[in-house]
């Protein structure tokens, strides 16, 4: 029943990558692992394998890279708790790949205590099923403020008696106080989950911190169990937090530039991981407070949890006057669900499904309406693009209906059914699959039409590279057998 939970100091010091390279460690040691995080809050989210009634769900976009690393695939168990923030305050609550409404964050904090049995029932049954289980924790055991009813972290590992790695970011600095602190503001049986602890994301010689090392096991008793260097192949992987986005950095040059705008509730923005490697192509997102650049050969409306706050916030930022202006030079715009949704005439959500009643004008780009009722849509597809005929996979995530005239022009047949719309011009096109750009076929056949080539890499080959590249840089950094000993594999 051997189990190892990765914590950290803080967001985004990498628990994610490292937990997903030790997975791909293990794995590639024989063993049958699994990965597993309590509760998680993205949305960037993956639809998991049908289980056996043939029902899919949704997890958090890092569980299912672990399953990946894992060489498995994903279930709901692995991330029986996600929460998809649909406002400051409220987020959408899926429990075991389902959704069971929209929660206000004090609410939340009244009821997670109670999710702790679905958390454990799922977690043991990772652990009946695999040789190890590693476990990812959620922002820093440290926020002692959220510790009543925690499911996340040491309220978890405690329940389960996984004992804990805590993982601290040299790159952000104050890496010493940070792992210092949080052994000082943790209660003594919290304190004593924790067994060693790791560096993460170190520059230059790793010699130079030898004596902070120390400085930290002298002063808090845990066993250093290495330092990471900073990993470029985890450029490669899928991101899971919108704090990672930035905008292009590599110039126009000769390459065609295609942009998104960074919308408040933006989702699954990994969709557009595969268009960062192409050398033709400079591609980046748009921060609010600036404009859409005029000489963007492609717009891309990414994915949103709230589609009509979302909408409002893209016309609060002018985008709608740049996008406007885009195609009256011309330009192409392509919409991912909600951003297909967007495009179209109006968009309507009489139940309230994201927020308040109401319904908006869309952009008026598509001959489309969208109707925000009904069940959630989780499922994977295959298919072909229209008119090329490049096959193309990926998933469908959403709530809503689109129909209208320009729908009898399919971007797509899925699974033998039309699928998406496109304007009578062809510069205007939306759809609802997901992972558009990771078959290499697909790819290059949506970029020709921008006049860009493509270089022929599947996304799939490309992560699943990097997994193994991250893993035997971990190799070498990381004391595996001891790790493997507090784990209770030896």
């Amino acid at each position: 029943m051997a189990a190892l939970m990765i914590q950290g100091c803080g967001s985004d010091v990498g628990k994610s990558v490292l937990a997903a390279g030790l997975c791909r460690v293990f794995a590639n040691r024989g063993l049958t692992v699994r990965p597993f995080k309590p509760q998680n809050m993205s949305n960037n989210a993956a639809v998991t394998a049908p289980d056996q009634a043939g029902r899919t769900g949704e997890i958090g976009r890092a569980q299912a890279l672990q399953a990946l690393a894992c060489r498995t695939p994903a279930t709901v168990d692995m991330n029986p708790v996600l929460l998809k923030p649909q406002s400051d305050t409220g987020a959408q609550l899926v429990v075991r790949g389902q959704v069971e409404g929209v929660w206000q964050a004090k609410g939340y904090q009244d009821r997670k205590a109670a999710l702790l049995d679905v958390v454990l029932d799922s977690f043991r049954r990772l652990q009946a099923e695999a040789d190890l289980v590693i476990v990812e924790g959620a922002g820093s055991p440290a926020e002692t403020n959220l510790r009543a009813g925690d499911i996340a972290n040491m309220g978890f590992a405690r329940a389960a008696d996984v004992p804990v790695v805590l993982v601290g970011d040299i790159d952000r600095g104050h890496v010493i106080a940070s792992l210092v602190g949080a052994h000082a503001v943790l209660d003594d049986e919290d304190r004593a989950m924790i067994r060693g602890f790791i560096i993460n994301k170190f520059r230059g010689d790793p010699a130079l911190f030898d004596q902070g090392r120390a400085e930290i096991t002298r002063r808090t008793g845990w066993a250093d169990l290495g330092m990471a260097p900073w990993l470029a192949e985890a450029r490669s992987l899928p991101a899971e937090d919108a704090v990672v986005l930035e905008r292009s950095g590599d110039g126009r040059g000769g390459k065609v530039r295609i942009v998104a705008p960074m919308l408040s509730r933006i989702a699954n923005f990994d969709d557009f991981d595969p268009l960062r490697h192409e050398p033709g192509v400079d591609f980046g997102f748009v921060p609010p407070g600036q404009a859409l650049p005029g000489d963007a050969d492609l717009i891309i409306l990414p994915g949103t949890k709230a589609t009509l706050a979302d909408l409002a916030f893209l016309r609060a930022q002018g985008w709608d006057v740049d996008i406007a202006a885009h195609v009256r030079r011309g330009g192409r715009v392509l919409g991912v669900c909600g951003g297909y949704q967007m495009l179209g005439r109006t968009i309507s959500d009489p139940d309230g499904v994201e927020g308040m009643a109401g319904s908006a004008p869309g952009l008026g780009l598509l001959d489309v309406e969208t109707v925000l009722a009904g069940a959630k849509t989780l499922r994977h597809v295959e298919g072909r693009l229209t008119p090329s005929g490049a096959a193309v996979e990926g998933y469908e995530i959403h709530i809503g209906r689109t129909d209208g005239p320009d729908t009898a022009r399919p971007v797509a047949m899925i699974d033998g059914t039309a699928h998406g719309a496109r304007s009578g011009d062809g510069r205007i096109t939306g759809l609802y699959v997901h992972g558009l750009f990771n078959r290499a076929e697909a790819r290059a056949a949506l970029l020709a039409e921008v006049g860009a080539a493509s270089d022929g890499v599947d996304q799939g080959a490309r992560v699943d590279q990097a997994l193994d590249r991250i893993a035997a840089v971990l190799e070498t950094h990381f004391d595996i057998p001891a790790l493997a000993r507090i784990a209770g594999l030896i």
